[in-house]
Parts: structure tokens; C-alpha cells; sequence
């Protein structure tokens, strides 16, 4: 019987998250401090050759799913060259990218013709100067005009994921649904997650997902929940009636998705993290040469999984104590 990756809580694990960067071209509020975020040495980042050990020990062991994140992976250099790597390897059906989009347009085609399959693009307002404003500095129509060259060069399906947030972007709400009536693209609206140990304030800006569901009765479209999976997300999927675009609802606080979960992540400085918020993590430089003793690093990660995170609406649970606790940008999302 094939070796593969099972928690103690019976969930089979296929994805991989791999951080190729923890440099982005933005500074966006719930991903980072205005300051910014301390960059890692050059020698700290994995090589191509260490991540494609590290997937290929993966996919020996079940993984058959990977998604390329960062920081900004489109700003890490080559990244061409790594995605052909990576889409060689035997063993992995999708192989997809989450970017801010304001790099796409440039690299869209070469990343196509290299094995990418699909792409998920940031898009957290509508407004360019609100948009302006999350991102600290972004362009809207760079990563508007990133959303319709992924569609033309087919790394479908496109997802959009906007990270809501109260009294900054949820007026906009009807404005993106109005965008799946027009396009073939899959909104992914996200909570905001108390992750960061910059943004002590997270919850003047947290809103329960409900809240989706209440604008789009009003707009008169109530939606749909649908059986139809969203890819390898936690996301619970529902139908626009008449669009060609469809929504999705990623509730880490008010949902607790974890016991769907089934992925793990590669830090960009080479770490296995077992979960987004919880802050173990093992290094995999030190057995890289050895697969059987990386296939040991990978099972024992899942030793540390719990069955959910702390996330709550009125608060975040201790994270572990005596920890540096990474930024997102640093772990990937």
C-alpha cells in the first residue's frame, strides 16, 4: 500500500502550499505593517532544486496538488523556469498560483506555456482608491486588466479573492457580485483572520460572511448553495442565478472549515508548516538529500496538526508561547 499523508484525525492531505518569496510589490493592511516587513537573506530562501526535493518527497507521499504563493511570486526571478520545473514532475494534476495580479499581464503567457494551469488574483476593491489604500500603493487596473488576460490565456477557472473588511471595502459588495454577472470568474469573498501580531485592531474590521448572503437577497440574486467543489479550498460554493460567474464563501472565524483541511505548507525559508495559524513548523534543509528522511519530516508534520485553529470572532487563542509568530507574507497564505 502507497505511503500517504493522514492526520491523526483521518484527514488525507494532496496540496501543497509552496512560498517561493516572502518579497511582494505591495504593502496590503492585513497582510503586513506600514513599515513593512523584515526580508529575508538570499541565502535563506529555498533554491529551485530544494523546493523541487521537497515536491517531489511530497508527491511520493500523495501530494498530487500544488500552489505556488508568496509574498508576490511573480517577483521572485525565474519564476518561469520553476513552474516548468515543478509541472514535470510527475505525480501533480494542478498546479495553480495565487498573485496580486500586478505582475500577471507581463508573465501570464509564459507561465501558461510553462504548466500553469490557474491562477487566484487578489482583488480587494473595486474603487482605485480604495484599493489604493489596502494595498498600499497598488494599481487597479493593472490587476483588472491581469483578471481578463488570465481568462484569455485560459488559466481557468480565474478565482477572485477579496478579503472583506468593515468600513473599508464591504460597501462594494453588490459591485463585485455585479462582476460574476459579467464575467466567468469565481469570487471567493474571505473573512479577515486575526493573524498578524502587526494588526491588534483586526476586529473593528471583521464581518461574518452572512453578510454576502444578506446584499445579494437585496440585490435581488439570493444565492445558491451548490454540492460543487471549489477547487482544493475550504470554500462553500453557490450559484448566481444567470451569471456565468459563480461565489464563494471562505469562513475560517464564523465556519471553522478544518475539518476539510488538506495541505500543508513550504515557507520560503524552508519550513513545513502543518497550519496557517498555529506555530509549529519543521525545517526541511537539514534532511533535503535524504527523500526517506524528508518523507519522515513530511508524516511527522501531521503529528502536530490539531483539529482546528484558535480563530474566534471575540478573540484569537494562544498561538504557542515563546514563538517569533511569522507575518502572512511570510507564510504564505
Amino acid at each position: 500500500m502507497e505511503r500517504q499523508l493522514v492526520d491523526s484525525f483521518g484527514r488525507k492531505h494532496d496540496y501543497l502550499r509552496v512560498s517561493v518569496t516572502d518579497r511582494c510589490d505591495l504593502r496590503c493592511v492585513y497582510c503586513m505593517g506600514p513599515q513593512g516587513v523584515k526580508l529575508l537573506e538570499h541565502s535563506q530562501i529555498l533554491s529551485f532544486e530544494e523546493i523541487i526535493s521537497v515536491i517531489k518527497t511530497a508527491v511520493a507521499l500523495g501530494i498530487c496538488k500544488i500552489r505556488l504563493t508568496g509574498g508576490e511570486p511573480l517577483v521572485r526571478r525565474g519564476i518561469e523556469l520553476l513552474t516548468a520545473k515543478i509541472a514535470a514532475v510527475p505525480g501533480i494534476d494542478d498546479l495553480s498560483m495565487t498573485t496580486n495580479g500586478q505582475r500577471l499581464s507581463e508573465f501570464a503567457a509564459s507561465l501558461k506555456k510553462a504548466g500553469l494551469k490557474r491562477v487566484n488574483i487578489s482583488l480587494d476593491s473595486l474603487n482605485p482608491a480604495v484599493y489604493q489604500e489596502i494595498t498600499r500603493g497598488g494599481e487597479l487596473q493593472k490587476t483588472l486588466s491581469a483578471i481578463q488576460v488570465a481568462l484569455d490565456m485560459g488559466l481557468a477557472p480565474v478565482k477572485i479573492n477579496v478579503v472583506l473588511m468593515k468600513g473599508i471595502n464591504d460597501a462594494e459588495i453588490r459591485d463585485f457580485l455585479r462582476l460574476a454577472f459579467e464575467y466567468p470568474i469565481h469570487l471567493r469573498f474571505i473573512e479577515y483572520m486575526p493573524l498578524d501580531s502587526h494588526d491588534i485592531l483586526w476586529q473593528k474590521k471583521y464581518l461574518p460572511l452572512s453578510v454576502v448572503l444578506e446584499e445579494a437577497a437585496a440585490l435581488g440574486v439570493p444565492l445558491t448553495e451548490t454540492s460543487e467543489s471549489g477547487g482544493c479550498g475550504p470554500a462553500t460554493m453557490y450559484r448566481l442565478p444567470g451569471a456565468p460567474g459563480s461565489v464563494g464563501l471562505i469562513r475560517p472565524i464564523s465556519g471553522h472549515f478544518c475539518r476539510t483541511c488538506n495541505r500543508l505548507r513550504l515557507t520560503a525559508d524552508g519550513f513545513i508548516k502543518p497550519c496557517l495559524y498555529w506555530h509549529e513548523e519543521l525545517p526541511v534543509r537539514p534532511v533535503i538529500d535524504d527523500p526517506a528522511a524528508l518523507q519522515s519530516l513530511l508524516e511527522k508534520a501531521l503529528l502536530y496538526k490539531k483539529e482546528k485553529h484558535g480563530m474566534t470572532p471575540n478573540g484569537s487563542k494562544l498561538r504557542g508561547s515563546g514563538q517569533q509568530l511569522r507575518e502572512m507574507s511570510k507564510i504564505g497564505g
